[in-house]
């Protein structure tokens, strides 16, 4: 079910990963990605998938939930990896056979990128909330206004996408329920035949999405709201102690990677 996708969504709590700065997370997020990239063994990758799971233990976040945020992107997994194997050049696994034991290997490991990229990011929307998110964006992006950029549309702009992501899912899933209701198929037949039967959908998804856009419009104009000139916040962002550990770590993490990838494990 649509529902069960958790893509963009925020699951509250208490814990140390929960309570870090937003632009700490942020910060992580993007040691993490170079990290990933990095690898190129399976020391390596063994290194970043154990950091990742401990980092899903202290965010208390179930690997159900990671699970249900993959599932639409299972297929281009699927694909990647079949094209690895295909296309890799090396020894056969047998005399004739187009798939080699190097196309395995890095059809194995290029699936193991793709999932560790999504979990790491997911944890990101998972233990901040969007305006956390957008507040901790805007502040790293704070020396860009000098230069004239809207910094704090975008970041509004990202965090109205992050809010509206799983509404836009239920609204879909509620649209698809009621046309299963009135006949409509969208289980059976070729891929060709499923995708056309989606189309019907399109149209009031469009039309709830423009009108929940003109809505928001109306709401943020009725409240005075002109941009973020003359913004103020009442909590301040502070980095604390917990802050500067974890970036540590997480440069150390990074270290890590590159000694290992130099050495070819």
């Amino acid at each position: 079910m649509l529902k069960d996708i958790t893509l963009g969504q925020y699951f509250p709590g208490d814990t140390i990963v929960h309570r870090l700065d937003p632009r700490t997370k942020l910060l992580l997020v993007m040691l993490y990605i170079v990290a990933l990239f990095q690898a190129n063994g399976w020391i390596g990758y063994a290194l970043v998938f154990a950091v990742t799971v401990i980092a899903m233990a202290l965010a208390r976040i179930r690997p159900k939930n990671i699970y249900n945020g993959l599932k639409p992107m299972l297929l281009i997994i699927a694909l990647t990896a079949v094209l690895n194997m295909f296309y890799t050049v090396g020894t056969p696994v047998r005399p004739g056979w187009p798939i080699t034991w190097e196309g395995i290997t890095r059809a194995v490991q290029m699936v193991l990128r793709i999932a560790l990229l999504i979990t790491g990011t997911f944890l990101l929307t998972y233990t901040t909330s969007p305006m956390a998110l957008t507040d901790g964006l805007e502040k790293l992006l704070n020396p860009l206004k000098k230069l004239h950029v809207p910094v704090h549309e975008m970041t509004m702009m990202m965090s109205m996408a992050l809010r509206f992501i799983p509404t836009l899912i239920e609204e879909t899933d509620k649209i698809m329920s009621a046309q299963k209701a009135r006949g409509a198929d969208f289980e059976t037949g070729n891929l060709v035949e499923r995708a056309k039967a989606l189309l019907p959908i399109l149209v009031p998804l469009f039309v709830s999405a423009f009108r929940r856009a003109d809505e928001l419009a109306v709401a943020m104009e009725s409240r005075c709201y002109h941009g973020g000139e003359g913004r103020t916040r009442m909590k301040q962002m502070r980095m604390q102690r917990r802050d500067w550990i974890a970036l540590a770590l997480g440069a150390l993490l990074l270290a890590a990677v590159i000694v290992l990838r130099h050495f070819g494990l």
